[in-house]
C-alpha cells in the first residue's frame, strides 16, 4: 500500500500572510489524519517563511501518524531532527534562496558529506535522500547509508499531458534500481489528482507519496476531507 503524506507548508503560508494562526497549523494537521492521511510532511526552511520551527516542536507531540520532516541538512535542521526524533528524514538540497525544492541530490559528487548526515540520522530516524530519477542518484543514495530515496516527480508532471509514458520512463528505471539496492521508494513533488494515478499503476514498490501545494489547492474547491480521500483513491 502507498501512503499519502501530507505536506502542510502552504497551509503555514497562508497562516503567515496575515499573521495570528488562522488556519490554525496544529488543526489541520489532527484534521488531515482523520480525514485520512498517513502521514505529514513539513519542510522547515532557514527564513521560515511558512513552516517555523517552533511549529514543528508543537507538531510533535499530537501526530499519530508518520512525521516527515524535510530540509536541507545545514547545522540548525540538523539539531531540531535529532530533538523531535521524527519518523523519517528527508534531506533536499534545496538553497536558501529558491521558493521550492528544484533538483534532487547529486549523491556521486556529494557523497561524503551525505554519508556522514546520514550516518548521524540514522542514530535518530529512518533518512530518505531526494534525488532525480536516475540510476546512478539512486544507486549513490544506497552508497551514502540511505534508508529510502524520494523521486523528484516534477518533469513527470511537467510531461505527463505530453507524453506520459515517456514522462514516466527513468521513473520506472530509477524504481527498478530501488528495488536492486534495498531501497524504499517515495516520491513527491507536483503530483496531483491528474497524474498521480497513471504515476502509482506503473511504479513498483511505492512506499509513499507527498504532496502538498496541489492537494491544499484541491481542498479550495473539494473540501479538504474530500480532496484527502480523492487523493487516496488514486492510491488504490
Amino acid at each position: 500500500m502507498t501512503k499519502l503524506s501530507v505536506n502542510i507548508n502552504k497551509v503555514a503560508t497562508i497562516r503567515n500572510a496575515r499573521g495570528g494562526n488562522n488556519p490554525d497549523l496544529i488543526k489541520v494537521a489532527m484534521d488531515c489524519e482523520s480525514f485520512g492521511a498517513e502521514g505529514i510532511t513539513v519542510h522547515p526552511r532557514p527564513d521560515e517563511r511558512h513552516i517555523r520551527y517552533s511549529d514543528v516542536r508543537n507538531l510533535k507531540p499530537i501526530l499519530t501518524t508518520e512525521f516527515n520532516i524535510e530540509g536541507n541538512p545545514n547545522d540548525d535542521f540538523i539539531r531540531l531532527v535529532e530533538e523531535i526524533k521524527p519518523a523519517q528524514i528527508t534531506l533536499v538540497p534545496d538553497a536558501h534562496n529558491v521558493l521550492t525544492s528544484n533538483a534532487g541530490w547529486n549523491t556521486i559528487k556529494h557523497k561524503e558529506f551525505l554519508t556522514s548526515v546520514v550516518e548521524r540520522l540514522k542514530l535518530v530516524s529512518r533518512v530518505s535522500i531526494f534525488v532525480d530519477p536516475e540510476e546512478e542518484m539512486v544507486a549513490g543514495a544506497k552508497a551514502c547509508g540511505a534508508d529510502r530515496v524520494e523521486l523528484y516527480t516534477e518533469s513527470y508532471a511537467k510531461n505527463y499531458f505530453i507524453d506520459r509514458d515517456k514522462a514516466i520512463e527513468p521513473f520506472i528505471k530509477a524504481a527498478n534500481e530501488a528495488k536492486h539496492q534495498n531501497l524504499g521508494l517515495n516520491a513527491g513533488h507536483d503530483l496531483d489528482l491528474d497524474n498521480l494515478e497513471f504515476f502509482h499503476k506503473n511504479i513498483p514498490n511505492l512506499l509513499e507519496v507527498s504532496i502538498g501545494h496541489a492537494l491544499i489547492c484541491d481542498a479550495l474547491y473539494y473540501g479538504l476531507q474530500n480532496t484527502i480521500q480523492m487523493y487516496k483513491r488514486c492510491l488504490q
